[in-house]
């Protein structure tokens, strides 16, 4: 996370990490993520000591530890609301090329009238959305679509 915060900060995102740490935990924490990464951590991190959050969140690894949490991913939206929550076990790293996916085609999706299909990424072609009209969507996409079913049409968006 903390070697991506260009791509955060470019995406208008700010991540915050959560952990059954102290506070004094985290800066030695801190100073070891910095060393093995090459990097410098500049998000906060949640201490959360009593766990509360993390047992709120189901954020405990039942089979791990009664204090490890689960690498939990959640993105939440400038209006407070979960858009989508990823897990991993402990022993899995989490996929930051899918998180940033993942916000790329949230954001798309709240800008346009489009959905994202699997493994889209930027510049791939998106789906009109079926409550789009084809009147509606020749305003909306002057460039034009491809019409793969009544319901299936892609295009193209900057």
């Amino acid at each position: 996370t903390a070697q991506l915060a260009p791509e955060f900060e470019k995406r208008n995102v700010k991540p915050l990490g959560l952990s059954t740490d102290t506070v004094e935990a985290h800066k030695g924490w801190i100073e070891d993520v910095n060393d093995t990464q090459s990097t410098v951590l500049e998000f906060p991190i949640v201490a959360d000591k009593e766990r509360k959050v993390a047992e709120l969140y189901d954020m405990i690894h039942p089979n791990e530890s009664a204090t490890a949490t689960v690498r939990s991913v959640f993105i939440i939206d400038p209006n407070q609301k979960v858009r989508l929550i990823m897990t991993y076990p402990m022993t899995v790293g989490r996929n930051f090329n899918e998180i940033l996916r993942v916000i790329d085609a949230l954001q798309t999706t709240d800008r346009e009238e489009v959905a994202c299909p699997a493994d889209w990424v930027p510049g791939d072609s998106v789906i009109i959305r079926p409550t789009v009209s084809d009147e509606d969507a020749k305003q909306k996409f002057p460039q034009g679509w491809k019409t793969l079913r009544p319901y299936l049409r892609l295009t193209d968006i900057k």
